[in-house]
């Protein structure tokens, strides 16, 4: 299983949080949500299972801000919100089980993969199914409708998912690169 020092997970821990709230917030509107991948590489990384519910409090809290001030349309704040925490809990476990089938060679990337698009399909449903049983919008809509309506969004959040974990990596193999080469001096 791959497991960082406590003082590695605080750090890593800390970027995660940022760029969460980062790409999730109006600042930065021109770059997409990270938050999928975050909750995806959260549970590759960072160990206490806290850590998920006080991510997605901190989410909530960007939420609950840029819809009250009208920075964001509220229309996705409904009480269909909760289901993001089992939605996200998905990705969460999906990285947690990556990191116990963890390999840094090829066939982990392709481990990894599967785990991503697992993660985000899973995602993907819970928070649709919530959304349209509790957002109050689609009393008129049978769920075969709405199924069919709603699955045309599921390749941007994979795309997007994707790319942040693709990116993060990266980064990873050039860490663990550094320290391998730093070892061998």
């Amino acid at each position: 299983m791959f497991a960082l020092s406590n003082k590695n997970q605080w750090l890593v821990g800390g970027v995660l949080l940022l760029v969460m709230l980062l790409t999730r917030s109006p600042m930065l509107d021109h770059l997409q949500d990270a938050s999928w991948a975050v909750f995806f590489l959260l549970g590759f990384y960072v160990r206490p299972a806290l850590a998920m519910p006080l991510f997605w409090l901190a989410g909530f809290a960007v939420d609950a801000t840029v819809t009250s001030n009208g920075m964001v349309s509220s229309y996705c704040f409904t009480p269909a919100y909760g289901f993001t925490l089992p939605a996200y809990a998905t990705l969460w476990a999906a990285g947690r089980w990556f990191a116990h089938h963890y390999r840094a060679d090829w066939q982990g990337l392709t481990t990894l993969a599967t785990a991503v698009v697992a993660g985000t399909a899973a995602c993907f449903a819970v928070s649709n199914i919530g959304f349209y049983i509790f957002a109050g919008y689609f009393e008129q809509m049978g769920g075969t409708e709405y199924t069919v309506s709603v699955l045309k969004y599921l390749p941007g959040y994979l795309q997007t998912t994707l790319l942040y974990v693709g990116i993060a990596a990266l980064m990873h193999t050039a860490v663990l690169q550094l320290a391998q080469g730093k070892a061998a001096h």
